[in-house]
């Protein structure tokens, strides 16, 4: 069989293979049964469904001719690097370094960092769209986690509260 589509035989491919991953790993927990889900059962669904897609689309790209082939292009270095990088300054920043001597900044704080540094991933960085952006989601977090779930987690920076 010919690759009629390179991207959607490299995607299928890799939803297959986190699928099966996913899969496996779900096992490592109790799965119990359909009647009485243990906590692997979710995961467990949804890894074989992952790969159940990534066989689909796997099989579209060997059979549905395209017009060139649709080459896999270049690799977005710059929004893979943003996009990991705001998660991880997220995380510091909610909980703190304690070995750095960084203090947990809590939530609001680590909201605002994030939606910044992972907006620099896109063509256009516009300040005050960002800020507005951040501003929503962290007031939306707010009420969510600590006013409508009551979770115990840091709000404000240690240093204010």
């Amino acid at each position: 069989m010919r690759i009629k589509s390179q991207r959607d035989f490299a995607s299928g491919v890799l939803f297959s293979a986190f699928g099966v991953a996913f899969a496996w790993g779900a096992t490592t927990y109790n799965v119990g049964t359909g009647a009485r889900m243990g906590p692997g059962y979710f995961p467990l669904v949804v890894g074989v469904l992952i790969a159940i897609m990534g066989v689909l689309i796997t099989l579209k790209a060997l059979t549905v001719k395209t017009e060139d082939g649709e080459p896999i292009g270049r690799f977005a270095w710059r929004p893979l690097v943003f996009i990991i990088g705001a998660n991880l300054v997220f995380g510091v920043l909610l909980v703190g370094v304690h070995s750095w001597g960084l203090p947990a900044m809590g939530l609001i704080v680590a909201i605002y960092a994030l939606t910044f540094v992972a907006s620099l991933a896109g063509d256009q960085f516009k300040a005050k769209e960002v800020f507005v952006l951040a501003t929503v989601l962290a007031i939306g977090s707010y009420v969510a986690f600590e006013l409508a779930l009551k979770l115990n987690f840091p709000i404000w920076p240690a240093f204010i509260g």
